[in-house]
């Protein structure tokens, strides 16, 4: 796996408490407590969902310059409801591979009541 693509407790963002986090040998976070399953994620996948992101922070910069510049608040409103489609999508991408990809394998090995039991949890706090 490529160095730069490295999730590690370092580079959470500031609001996130790096101790509740733990990694695997496969550079994978999770915020949980449980050992879980290895985390194999092919480089043009995460290199897909960090371009992403990296267009949606872009895109959440441009939201602050407007408002910083006083723009009207229904352009505004209607930027953030474009950054939340992106982010959406994003999710969609990291589930899709997540059920295709970890859920699978966990089947294959035998322990997909963990598997299901921790997407579940995942999803409880995803989901308003």
């Amino acid at each position: 796996m490529n160095g730069s693509n490295r999730l590690t407790p370092e580079s959470l963002p500031i609001n996130q408490s790096a101790e509740n986090f733990h990694t695997h040998d496969t550079d994978h976070i999770h915020e949980h407590g449980e050992p879980s399953h290895v985390h194999v994620h092919s480089e043009e996948s995460l290199r897909k969902i960090v371009n992403r992101l990296s267009r949606i922070e872009g895109h959440i910069r441009g939201i602050k310059t407007m408002v910083k510049q006083s723009s009207p608040c229904p352009d505004v409103l209607l930027q953030i409801a474009a950054v939340r489609g992106a982010l959406d999508r994003v999710a969609r991408i990291v589930l899709d591979e997540h059920l295709t990809e970890c859920v699978a394998r966990a089947a294959k090995e035998g322990n997909i009541d963990v598997e299901i039991e921790q997407l579940k949890a995942a999803l409880d706090r995803f989901m308003p």
